[in-house]
């Protein structure tokens, strides 16, 4: 059972001094079954601050009403996908931490996540896998259309830049979790999300 959230006495605006400064973002990419979702569990449990696990995959499942066609069903998406994006953003910009997971298939994903997070807040993780593992967990997971993952392959890592890259395919989902967690206190800068946010970071629709 769920402990209920604990209630404070006083002003709910803590003084200045207390306010949040922007939390970090751990942005894990891959395609789907990867991995990203279990070095993700594994990471909120390694790292030593509060951490909120945001998967998409979440926000997908809260979503009701009847099968839509095609066009419409787009629309809906990216409109999910884009709820997604703000509700991070706004979790950070609150002072949260959060560790995402995320399919970066098409470009404008990136665009938008690029328009929206603190750039030097964000650890771009690439996640990667070999095609072959990538058809086996399909075909055991069961709940994922055949070749998903073999189609997303070459797109979802198509913008080429990374803070630090794991791979699932010869590391368990805690030696991912480990990896990350020890870069973080070595993070270089400019982040990936600085080398690739343009100038003036507008807001492009593709």
């Amino acid at each position: 059972m769920t402990s209920p959230a604990p209630e404070f006495e006083g002003s709910p605006n803590p003084p200045e001094s207390q306010q949040a400064a922007g939390g970090l973002i751990i942005f894990l990419n891959g395609t789907s079954s990867s991995g990203k979702s279990s070095i993700a569990k594994e990471l909120v449990g390694v790292l030593d601050e509060p951490w909120f696990h945001m998967p998409v995959d979440a926000f997908h499942a809260m979503r009701s009403g009847p099968e839509l066609p095609p066009d419409q069903l787009r629309v809906v998406l990216r409109r999910t996908w884009m709820g997604f994006h703000r509700a991070v953003a706004g979790m950070a910009a609150a002072g949260n931490h959060i560790v995402v997971d995320h399919i970066l298939s098409e470009p404008w994903r990136l665009h938008d996540c690029l328009a929206l997070f603190s750039p030097q807040n964000v650890v771009l993780v690439g996640v990667h896998c070999p095609v072959r593992e990538l058809e086996r967990r399909e075909q055991a997971r069961g709940d994922r259309p055949a070749g998903l993952a073999a189609r997303q392959f070459d797109r979802v890592h198509a913008h080429g830049i990374y803070d630090i890259e794991c791979d699932t395919g010869s590391a368990s989902p805690l030696e991912c979790a480990q990896q990350i967690k020890t870069f973080l206190h070595r993070r270089p800068t400019p982040t990936a999300f600085e080398r690739m946010r343009p100038e003036g970071h507008g807001h492009p629709e593709d």
